[in-house]
């Protein structure tokens, strides 16, 4: 078959010798042509990428004037730069001479194609949006969410994922997919946080001195503030002892110091009031 089309090619070559002739005749014109729309191209892409990153600068330097929060910044501006870049490959394909219709419809088949295989980073997509919709959190908050159970400190919010840092420096990475369906306990979101020490004393004790003692532990402590609540309750009676809770009220910024500080200091005020703090203990009667 293949031969057979090569002679009838010959043929009419050779009973039309001015077909080669002008074939070649349009090769420099053709060139000159393509080279022209080769350089237009290269000017577009170059120009195309300066505008971009104009247009990216000037949003955000708004942004940040309008204050807006870091990660709804990070992810508007992930997503007019993919936008502004496919405007920009569309630009170059019709300086090309292809037409928009047919690049549509590429891109049409193409979206359904990659949106079958990729459903699971749609979902993260529609998650991030979601996110930045209705704000649980923001950049800067900490944050404990409940499906993988993991939290730390929001370093950034992308449109696919959102990114922790741990209390003991570990990088964790969240699908927004996944992040958008599950419980999050947002513990930084309010300026203040109530504090629980949990401890325990012997039944011998007595309750109002050990009450009296742990009070002025917490009126003594520069995290507790004096202007909120503080309470010392019994909160169950245990095996060995009685388990009593101290609750008060912190910046959220000083959690951590003011339940260490609270408890060291607890302990020691219990011993130098020589209130025993218990500890399991087993009593063995032997027959004689």
């Amino acid at each position: 078959m293949l031969l057979t089309d090569v002679t009838q090619l010959v043929e009419v070559v050779e009973k039309n010798p001015s077909v080669i002739r002008e074939w070649i005749d349009q090769i420099p014109g053709k060139a000159m042509n393509l080279g022209i729309r080769v350089g237009v191209s290269l000017v577009m892409l170059f120009i195309g990428y300066w505008i971009v990153r104009l247009i990216r600068r000037i949003l955000r330097g708004s942004l940040t004037k309008a204050k807006a929060d870091k990660g709804v910044i990070g992810f508007l501006d992930s997503l007019v730069k993919a936008c502004l870049y496919v405007i920009l490959f569309f630009l170059v394909a019709l300086n090309f001479g292809v037409d928009a219709a047919g690049i549509v419809a590429l891109l049409g088949s193409a979206g359904v194609a990659v949106g079958l295989a990729v459903q699971g980073s749609l979902s993260n997509l529609a998650g991030g949006i979601l996110i930045m919709m209705s704000k649980p959190f923001t950049v800067g908050d900490y944050i404990h969410e409940s499906t993988t159970n993991k939290e730390g400190t929001v370093k950034e919010i992308s449109p696919f994922y959102t990114r922790l840092l741990t209390a003991d420096n570990q990088f964790v990475v969240i699908p927004n997919g996944s992040l958008s369906n599950s419980s999050i306990i947002n513990r930084t979101r309010e300026l203040n946080r109530r504090v629980d020490v949990n401890l325990s004393v012997a039944y011998s004790a007595d309750l109002d001195r050990t009450r009296e003692v742990l009070l002025q532990v917490l009126k003594e402590n520069e995290f507790v503030l004096q202007d909120m609540e503080m309470r010392v309750a019994v909160d169950s009676l245990g095996d060995s002892g009685v388990h009593l809770i101290l609750r008060c009220w912190s910046l959220t910024s000083n959690y951590w110091n003011c339940l260490f500080s609270v408890t060291e200091s607890a302990k020691k005020a219990l011993d130098a009031a020589g209130i025993e703090i218990p500890f399991p203990q087993l009593t063995v009667h032997h027959p004689n």
